[in-house]
């Protein structure tokens, strides 16, 4: 069935049926608009969009995977500012020849990777539009700490990881060249792996700065650095390959370090801590903080690309 043939409103009735309810949702889909709990007094919003053929493709992903991928993407923003996500709002536009199941699909998707971390999807919007584009607005809740920002950090602090990177640029590059495996890889491209308690920890625990890993390490660090005037250099003996990802490097004649460092949608998360501070539980240290200024691999500008452009 097609969503024209379902309509508008019998296309909303068969997602939301579909959708549970976080506790933070005081009044989920069916009216106006959703109330959502807000004990702190200030909510942390992030907004991040899907387009078919530019940020995934229906033939590499089911609409259960998108639907994971794009609660993920923004869920990921709002652990890196040190918050606790709590809701999401999605806008689906979508071609009226559209089938009824592949809405339903995402709608899974979503929120099974939203409750992942408690949320729920609390409303949104649908229309008609020649391109599948999915539209995704995640909420969060401080839990009374300070939001943990980009301009934070300083010279002599630790710059550590949480998560892992170069998986699913490596999963994009191998179905890219029409393949499915190693599945590790391409499944990680699916469905990524995002340690959404790293950011709340993190804040907890005394980070300066933090950033979500979504468009290459070094690009996103690269934010930090400029935001904080100050130059981040990573430390290459700190990133090793795991034999997957290098023995399918070797096979499609790839840099497997393009992967580490200049993919994305891992979404790991980085941040800085004072040198004294010990890193918490799932963190490693991959560099430290200088005087300067950019991004550099053990001194020395990296010499790869640094990440995703979205107009490049």
């Amino acid at each position: 069935m097609s969503v024209t043939r379902a309509g508008e409103f019998g296309l909303i009735a068969r997602v939301t049926a579909r959708l549970g309810s976080g506790p933070a949702a005081l009044l989920g889909p069916g009216d106006d608009a959703a109330v959502v709990h807000a004990p702190d007094a200030r909510v942390v919003a992030s907004t991040d969009v899907l387009v078919d053929g530019r940020h995934f493709r229906r033939d590499w992903a089911s609409a259960v995977d998108v639907g994971h991928r794009a609660a993920a993407a923004n869920l990921a923003d709002i652990a890196a500012m040190g918050a606790v996500p709590t809701a999401l709002l999605v806008a689906l536009c979508m071609p009226p020849d559209l089938d009824v199941q592949w809405a339903e699909g995402l709608a899974d998707g979503l929120g099974a990777e939203a409750a992942k971390v408690g949320a729920s999807v609390v409303g949104g919007d649908m229309s008609a539009s020649p391109t599948l584009t999915i539209a995704v607005t995640a909420l969060g809740d401080l839990d009374g700490r300070d939001p943990v920002v980009r301009s934070g950090a300083r010279a002599g602090d630790v710059v550590a990881l949480a998560g892992r990177l170069g998986y699913a640029a490596a999963g994009h590059t191998i179905l890219s060249r029409g393949f499915r495996s190693p599945k590790v890889l391409v499944e990680a491209y699916r469905r990524p792996e995002v340690p959404y308690g790293a950011g709340p920890q993190a804040a907890r625990l005394g980070a300066t700065a933090m950033i979500d890993i979504s468009d290459g390490l070094i690009a996103d660090l690269g934010h930090i650095a400029a935001a904080s005037r100050v130059r981040i250099d990573l430390l290459g003996s700190a990133f090793e390959i795991p034999t997957q990802m290098r023995d399918a490097a070797h096979a499609l004649g790839v840099d497997p370090y393009a992967w580490v460092f200049g993919g994305g949608d891992d979404h790991a998360i980085a941040a800085t801590f004072p040198e004294d501070q010990p890193l918490p539980a799932g963190w490693r240290r991959i560099g430290h903080v200088v005087h300067g200024s950019g991004v550099t691999v053990d001194g020395r500008p990296y010499p790869g690309p640094a990440g995703w452009d979205h107009f490049r």
